[in-house]
């Protein structure tokens, strides 16, 4: 925990932006080490979580145990899709504006060895004094957090490093409001009105698809997502920071139908239209650390 990212076990902020990266066809190892180093000195892990995917990975000639790009789940008549990303920072602070500002000086100084493809802004939901954000459904996000010793066992590494699942969901609002109080609860598998679970929801209730400990073995994660709006569109962005990735996956296929061919509910009114595996390094002195990197 002394070397974890602290925004990882942070509560979700008022405000957070989210920087997707790729690199440059052509770009040589020794660029992109020399970016990192700038990166390095820019991340405090509580301000700007940053995540390295498998790509930026191989391209510096390393090798991180346990990170893999995503796969595609798609089947089952749902899309659940891999994008992948070479890297991800997320910006978490209180003002949108100081967000908007930090995120102009983090793409300079990854530049040229970055590009930034795509920014994604995302704010919380709800009561801001409750434990728990919502979702723009008004579901509670994260009710099933480990907490404490088990948010840190689930979340995190021994070396403080974590892995972390993103995917951005867009929600059909008009195909939610059209489920009525009874189809949207038991859909979610819980009552919004006081977030506890439903005794008789059915098989494809996101509760009962998800839960945790239902797993062999058994998936914890911590959730650390966020909605986002942007015109007409919004959404989840959906974050799952674990120890490894295989907690999110076997949750992941399970919704998708492929455990037992049964699609969990969410999918009548969201879906993922993006998908990525990154690890999060852990913290040295105050930096990112990238000795794994061999930087």
């Amino acid at each position: 925990m002394e070397f974890a990212q602290a925004g990882i076990l942070q509560a979700v902020p008022a405000h957070g932006r989210y920087l997707f990266f790729s690199i440059p066809a052509q770009t040589n190892a020794d660029v992109l080490r020399s970016a990192l180093q700038r990166l390095a000195g820019q991340v405090d892990g509580r301000s700007v979580v940053a995540g390295l995917g498998a790509t930026l990975v191989q391209a510096l000639g390393a090798e991180v145990p346990g990170l893999r790009p995503m796969p595609d789940m798609s089947g089952h008549g749902v899309q659940v899709p891999s994008t992948p990303v070479a890297l991800w920072c997320w910006l978490r602070g209180a003002a949108q504006g100081e967000l908007v500002l930090q995120a102009r000086a983090l793409e300079k100084a990854l530049a040229p060895a970055f590009h930034l493809d795509r920014v994604l802004d995302g704010f919380r939901h709800g009561d801001p004094a409750a434990d728990h954000g919502r979702d723009l459904t008004g579901f509670e996000d994260g009710t099933e957090n480990p907490e404490g010793d088990e948010a840190v066992a689930a979340a995190l590494q021994q070396d403080g490093s974590s892995f972390v699942a993103i995917q951005q969901w867009v929600h059909n609002l008009d195909a939610f409001d059209a489920l009525g109080t009874d189809g949207q609860n038991n859909a979610m598998g819980r009552r919004m009105a006081d977030n506890e679970e439903l005794d008789d929801a059915p098989i494809s209730a996101h509760v009962k698809r998800t839960a945790q400990e239902s797993f062999s073995p058994e998936a914890f994660v911590l959730r650390r997502s966020m909605p986002w709006a942007v015109g007409h569109q919004c959404g989840l962005f959906f974050v799952a920071f674990g120890a490894t990735l295989n907690a999110f996956e076997a949750q992941m296929r399970r919704m998708a139908g492929q455990e037992d061919g049964v699609v969990d509910a969410t999918f009548t009114y969201s879906k993922p239209v993006t998908g990525a595996y990154l690890w999060c390094p852990p913290l040295h002195q105050g930096r990112l650390d990238l000795r794994q990197l061999g930087l």
